[in-house]
């Protein structure tokens, strides 16, 4: 078993104390700002903000290399998926239903192929790092098809494992993930949980995947955390009481488990797979389920960033996947909607099977969502692209769920609202609406783009705030990434709050209510004088913030010094 320190959750007063201080209001706010509603001008910025999503369709036609190179690559993927069942015939001649439109993105090809350029012998990143293909049984003996990515150099490198969203979307669409996190000194698993991509749609029993049986989701998470955990001496349990329910070949335990610090984990997924993060980070807490995992007595996990979106206690789908047409946890419309009252509105609200297809867990037990670890959330604002908001929305619509729900148990969080975002900007589908994501290419490489940069920007920086040790690179600057709002403060939704509640390693408190606004964040300096940069009154929040640094600095001075090496 993994001993882990958990700095957090081990000082009950240190908790209680930074639980006041991440609920402090931010002393900026601008959301909602003008344009005046009702006004040409604020429906001509909606028409501008709407036409971002424009560019995902539109670029494999207007950058030409990715149309060819995207051609090329599928081809190529449907090729590799019929040699794997002539190599194997029983991944599509067994019980697992496996054809090639079931599950839909079996093949890897067509927009199922991803960013075409992560693939080997295109991408360098693939001389820079070994990419293993593994294979592994889920706990009802579904196969599961995955990669390990890992610096060729170098062992004792903290671990991520990223999940998918629902609805077949392919391991494939996340490489751009996997390939930022393994340069940044990551090694990384990605895999197709049962009913997506390459993996079994069915388990011998019959048992479904995907939205049909969601708990796949965060049930393969656990799975695969065991897998990407596991080693010669402590092989993967599943394998073994799975052992001779297919002919495949499985991998028995994770190649290149040598190269991971098992105290230092991370997970990331995207609309269901977010769904999954944000149940599987929260195991072990009080008034969660415990740790289900095989290998490890307690969770494992020390971060999380869920792409669309961070779930809470009261929803455990947070996901704006109808964009424009909101609705509250008992399914009434709320603002902002040009289908409020059409046929096609009400259809969406009223039939049990979009419900379904869109994330609903009707017919499925949903373990609790208990905050536990630091988590960024990201949250889209035109969902699938259903349409344009016609009306301002609820700007606090998302900060007073997920991260409200963090402040309140006093765990460090963000949640991020990206202008003109869809759900699809997490999943690079070519000709899919999503904001702009390779409009050039310079060496065999997607560059640019407006929704991709941000969120590579914020998701390693918050993983490396909560996994990076002292002299590894990423380290010493992750607080300042993290605080760049001028980088992206264009970027920031317009009708959505960005916000934050986290502290910096010298224990300095970030709390902005909206980061697009310009931050006033509550800190206290090493001198005990006030960090903020002004903006409005500040009385007794600098007083209690005072207190409570001073506090927490005679504890600290009291405290055995932790031993080198270690992440603050």
């Amino acid at each position: 078993m993994h001993l882990r320190r958990t700095p957090l959750r081990s000082r009950p007063l240190a908790a209680a104390l930074l639980a006041l201080l991440l609920q402090l209001p931010g002393l900026a706010i601008a959301i909602p700002e003008g344009p005046e509603y009702p006004s040409a001008e604020w429906t001509l910025r909606e028409t501008e903000n709407f036409a971002r999503m424009g560019a995902g369709v539109s670029e494999p036609v207007s950058n030409p290399a990715l149309g060819i190179r995207w051609t090329t690559q599928s081809l190529a993927n449907f090729e590799t998926y019929l040699q794997r069942s002539v190599d194997d015939p029983s991944w599509t001649l067994s019980g697992a239903a496996n054809v090639p439109v079931a599950p839909l993105c079996s093949t890897w090809s067509l927009p199922c192929t991803g960013d075409p350029f992560i693939y080997p012998d295109v991408d360098p990143v693939y001389d820079e790092a070994d990419v293993v293909p593994v294979v592994f049984y889920d706990r009802e003996c579904a196969r599961l098809s995955g990669r390990v990515w890992a610096p060729k150099t170098g062992n004792g490198r903290p671990g991520i494992v990223i999940i998918n969203g629902s609805i077949q979307a392919p391991e494939t669409l996340y490489w751009w993930a996997a390939k930022l996190l393994v340069r940044a000194g990551y090694t990384v698993m990605t895999f197709d949980p049962r009913g997506q991509g390459r993996s079994d749609n069915l388990a011998p029993g019959g048992e479904p995947g995907t939205n049909l049986n969601p708990s796949v989701f965060w049930e393969g998470l656990v799975d695969a955390i065991d897998f990407f955990r596991s080693s010669s001496v402590q092989p993967y349990p599943h394998n073994q009481t799975c052992a001779d329910t297919y002919p495949t070949v499985v991998t028995a335990f994770n190649p290149l488990g040598d190269r991971l610090d098992p105290s230092r984990l991370g997970i990331a997924g995207h609309s269901m797979g977010a769904a999954a993060v944000s149940i599987v980070q929260g195991y072990g807490a009080t008034g969660a389920d415990p740790w289900p995992g095989l290998l490890d007595s307690r969770n494992p996990v020390d971060a999380a960033v869920a792409w669309d979106a961070l779930g809470d206690p009261e929803h455990t789908i947070n996901a704006n996947g109808l964009g424009a047409l909101p609705s509250d946890s008992s399914g009434d419309l709320l603002d902002g909607s040009l289908l409020v009252g059409t046929p096609l509105g009400d259809f969406i609200r009223e039939t049990p099977g979009i419900d379904a297809l869109l994330g609903g867990f009707t017919a499925t037990p949903v373990p609790a969502v208990v905050p536990r670890v630091p988590a960024l959330g990201f949250t889209s604002e035109y969902g699938f692209a259903i349409g344009p908001y016609t009306a301002p929305p609820d700007p606090e619509r998302f900060t007073r769920r997920a991260l409200a729900a963090w402040q309140t148990a006093g765990i460090p969080a963000a949640e991020i609202v990206i202008a003109g975002s869809t759900h699809l900007d997490f999943s690079l589908l070519p000709t899919f609406p999503a904001t702009s994501w390779c409009p050039e290419t310079i060496d065999n490489a997607c560059v640019g783009g407006w929704g991709r940069p941000m969120i590579e920007h914020y998701t390693l920086a918050w993983f490396d705030r909560w996994l990076k040790r002292d002299g590894e690179a990423g380290y010493a600057d992750a607080d300042a990434r993290l605080l760049a709002d001028a980088d992206w403060q264009a970027r920031y939704s317009f009708y959505y709050r960005s916000a934050r509640a986290f502290p910096d390693r010298s224990g300095k408190a970030h709390v902005c209510t909206d980061i697009r606004a310009g931050c006033a964040d509550l800190s206290v300096g090493a001198d005990g004088s006030d960090g903020s940069d002004g903006g409005g009154a500040i009385g007794w929040p600098v007083l209690l913030l005072g207190t409570i640094s001073a506090v927490l600095r005679r504890r600290r001075l009291r405290c055995r010094p932790v031993p080198a090496g270690k992440a603050a």
